[in-house]
């Protein structure tokens, strides 16, 4: 996908990625665990989630690890989660929002597979985290604004970092999980397929 690379982001790493994994990249709210799940049904490959396989590691919830070690700490392990499961081949891997921040998560999953960026308006994203019980529960708030403004501002500040992650971008507002997998594998039947949007 052509765009706004990171500071530090190579191209000749991000135009030349892996084909041996799909990751899905994106907000909360943007459907990357439930597509994973369905994209490796149909694909015959495993699903790997990189939040549960941190909680699985430290045995604390996301909203736990935040409240004991700090971001800084979660990150940490969040890297440490990464770059062990990038080792594989033929997983979709769904990783969480924030993965991209770091430089070298950046690198790391570019090279690993086909990177697939889940999108929705804010608003959409807003709804759907309302709807999840698991959010509020599990997940620590990323700043101190409230819901809808939170996710504008963390959308801001981490578009440019998903684009310059990303091959292929997937809309996913006002479709189901099943057609979102639809739409991923329209993009990358052949895993070699040029980058574009849908």
């Amino acid at each position: 996908m052509s765009g706004v690379r990171g500071p530090g982001d190579t191209p000749a790493a991000a135009d030349r990625p892996g084909r041996d994994n799909l990751i899905l990249i994106g907000l909360r709210g943007s459907g990357k665990s439930a597509v994973a799940r369905l994209l490796a049904e149909r694909l015959g490959w495993n699903a790997v989630d990189a939040d549960e396989l941190i909680e699985r590691q430290s045995g604390h919830t996301i909203r736990e690890i935040f409240e004991r070690d700090g971001e800084a700490g979660f990150r940490t392990l969040e890297t440490q989660v990464l770059e062990r499961v990038v080792r594989g081949k033929r997983q979709v891997i769904s990783v969480g929002g924030g993965a991209i921040l770091s430089q070298h998560n950046r690198q790391l999953l570019r090279q690993a597979g086909v990177c697939i960026w889940l999108t929705a308006p804010p608003e959409v994203l807003h709804r759907r985290l309302q709807a999840d019980t698991r959010t509020a529960s599990l997940r620590p708030p990323l700043t101190d604004m409230p819901g809808l403004e939170e996710i504008r501002q963390v959308l801001q500040t981490r578009e440019p970092l998903y684009a310059a992650t990303a091959e292929h971008v997937v809309d996913t507002t006002d479709r189901t999980v099943a057609q979102v997998a639809d739409a991923v594998v329209a993009l990358v039947s052949s895993l070699a397929g040029p980058a574009k949007g849908t």
